[in-house]
């Protein structure tokens, strides 16, 4: 059994670059947290972690001052540090599962939210989980990622690609010529966030009409463009709707106007259509549905696909990897193709999603596998958060001509993940 006897944190505010709009919202800041464990083997270790209130529940995000809403999430990290110095864990996992329950009723007392989405919770744990794995590998003599992947969990991640498809985002207020731009440079499969509210009514055929448009001054943009990376040669849609649709019928609308303009076959992805609690079955939607923040658990995972739900984003730098790890089980056994999902997080925990993205099966679809990550494209300071890397200038860290190269180094040092960031750890003096 393994035990924390002393814990820590701290946090820096980094600035994003212009509003960063999603979820019929915006965002200004990111806050990036470092937290320490201490075992009872004396060896410490340091775990990151990227904060975003607005995407793990927009009614905190909405309700609060964006300063609160993250002072509120930090305190979720700190508490959950405190408990954790009284528990003993056979293994992350466990941790997790003993931690989960407890934080998440303190979530909900401070946020005076008894419907507090878990996802919050699991945000705010994802810098004390990664410290845990890396205490825990130290006290198992662990180095690499392979070997920290539990053995029930390895038949899910036994790729080992070579290359991974960098998926930048088209935000909001992405221009046409920003776009055209990020294909020149290489991009071929490209995330846009949809469920805009135009006129800040909340009028969903306002958003519905917004959609329409804006998809179609993309796909003109894109429509004679192709690529070798994609089974039909062209540049591949990944829609983000942040579930901002009330009802199939509405979603069926905007995709009846895709297929009439020619870019039904283009959508690879569409993710997390619909508020949580909307169960309504899927089966019957013309394109591939993917759960995201609807999925907080591995049975909430098996729910979704039973719904008709045909994919399932991994976000370890969002949800832990603790818990990624059991939603990829999960996935895996009924046969269901995971990829994992950015958060905009910081080039450290890039690359804890690298791992997993560079061991699962593509997607359906695609010719290599995938990975978002949109860091460089919305912090003010990407170059700066690079130079924190402990691999700081390695060939895999950068996406170049829109693919990760994943060389026999990435591999060998798992990313950098198992070292640690001189900058993150000098916070915690």
């Amino acid at each position: 059994m393994h035990r924390t006897v002393k814990t820590g944190s701290n946090f820096e505010r980094e600035p994003l670059i212009k509003p960063f709009g999603f979820k019929g919202s915006y965002l200004d800041e990111l806050w990036q947290v470092s937290v320490y464990m201490e075992g009872q083997s004396g060896y410490r270790s340091v775990g990151l972690g990227t904060q975003s209130v607005l995407w793990s529940d927009a009614d905190v995000f909405s309700s609060h001052s964006q300063a609160a809403g993250n002072c509120l999430m930090y305190l979720i990290t700190d508490h959950a540090l405190k408990i954790a110095r009284n528990l003993s864990f056979e293994n992350p996992i466990d941790l997790l599962d003993q931690l989960l329950p407890q934080v998440y009723e303190y979530g909900r007392k401070i946020t005076c939210n008894p419907k507090l989405r878990a996802t919050f919770v699991l945000n705010a744990l994802v810098a004390l989980d990664n410290a845990a794995w890396l205490l825990y590998c130290h006290e198992n003599n662990i180095g690499n990622f392979d070997d920290m992947i539990p053995e029930n969990i390895r038949p899910a991640l036994s790729y080992r690609h070579d290359r991974l498809a960098g998926i930048p985002l088209i935000t909001y207020g992405t221009s046409s010529q920003d776009i055209v731009n990020l294909v020149n440079s290489g991009s071929f499969f490209l995330k846009i966030k949809i469920g805009s509210d135009p006129e800040k009514d909340g009028d969903p055929e306002k958003m519905l009409g917004w959609d329409k448009k804006r998809l179609t001054s993309i796909h003109e943009i894109l429509r004679d463009t192709s690529t070798q990376y994609t089974e039909n040669g062209h540049i591949a849609y990944y829609l983000d709707a942040n579930g901002r649709y009330d009802s199939k019928e509405r979603l069926l609308r905007l995709l009846d106007h895709a297929d009439k303009i020619g870019a039904l076959d283009r959508i690879v992805i569409l993710e997390e259509p619909f508020p949580e609690d909307y169960k309504a079955d899927v089966h019957d939607i013309p394109v591939r549905l993917a759960a995201d923040e609807s999925v907080h658990s591995d049975t909430d995972a098996t729910e979704r696909i039973e719904l008709g739900y045909r994919a399932i984003a991994l976000k370890p730098i969002a949800k832990t990897m603790s818990m990624s790890l059991k939603i990829c089980k999960a996935a895996f056994e009924k046969g269901i193709p995971c990829f994992c999902a950015d958060l905009t997080v910081n080039p450290v925990l890039v690359d804890w999603n690298k791992n997993i993205a560079a061991r699962l099966a593509p997607l359906p679809g695609m010719n290599v596998g995938v990975l978002e990550s949109n860091g460089c494209q919305n912090y003010s300071r990407w170059d700066k958060l690079k130079s924190y890397h402990p691999y700081k200038g390695a060939e895999w860290i950068d996406c170049k001509s829109g693919l990760f190269m994943l060389n026999d180094d990435f591999y060998k040092e798992s990313g950098g993940i198992f070292r640690t960031s001189k900058h993150y750890a000098s916070l915690l003096k």
